[in-house]
């Protein structure tokens, strides 16, 4: 069993939820003005970027990685069902699934060590945390009443085999 660190489950719990506001912010504010999202400090589209000759290299990444976001917001999007539980399920879900895939598009273009061991971090985590939420919908039982063994502990439902689709 790997023991248990209290500053890496604080990290990491510090990533998930800066990840979740920046995302949250994101979606608020293209909600308000879709016409505004590459307003920002003179961003440009992703696809402006990548054209550049200097940059042609990246374009198979910066492909994968806009198609993952893409789908990633689709998904976000859901009818609401009126169980707070299974609603956020259902928008987390393709939010870590996001995250999943942005990861291995890096592990398959990026050469940073450094980064490329953050990028398999991601990948591992946010596939045992979309393990326990679909878990904690399909069982009936909140994730405050599981145990950490049970909160991490991949299961027959994951990612890895499929994983069960969220109904809306």
């Amino acid at each position: 069993m790997i023991p248990f660190s209290p500053a890496a489950f604080i990290r990491k719990r510090v990533i998930s939820l800066v990840t979740t506001a920046a995302v949250s912010a994101t979606s608020l504010a293209l909600a308000q003005d879709p016409s505004r999202a590459f307003h920002v400090r003179g961003a440009m589209p992703i696809q402006t970027v990548a054209d550049r000759p200097d940059r042609s290299q990246e374009q198979p990444f910066l492909s994968e990685n806009d198609a993952a976001m893409n789908n990633m917001m689709a998904n976000m999007t859901i009818k609401p069902t009126g169980d707070v539980d299974r609603d956020f399920v259902a928008m987390m879900v393709p939010h870590h699934q996001g995250a999943v895939d942005m990861a291995k598009a890096k592990l398959k273009y990026g050469h940073n060590e450094q980064l490329r061991r953050l990028a398999q971090e991601i990948v591992a985590h946010q596939q045992r945390e979309i393990a326990v939420m679909r878990n904690a919908v399909s069982d009936g039982r909140s994730f405050a009443m599981q145990s950490p063994e049970q909160r991490v502990a991949p299961t027959a439902g994951s990612v890895a085999d499929g994983g069960m689709k969220m109904s809306q």
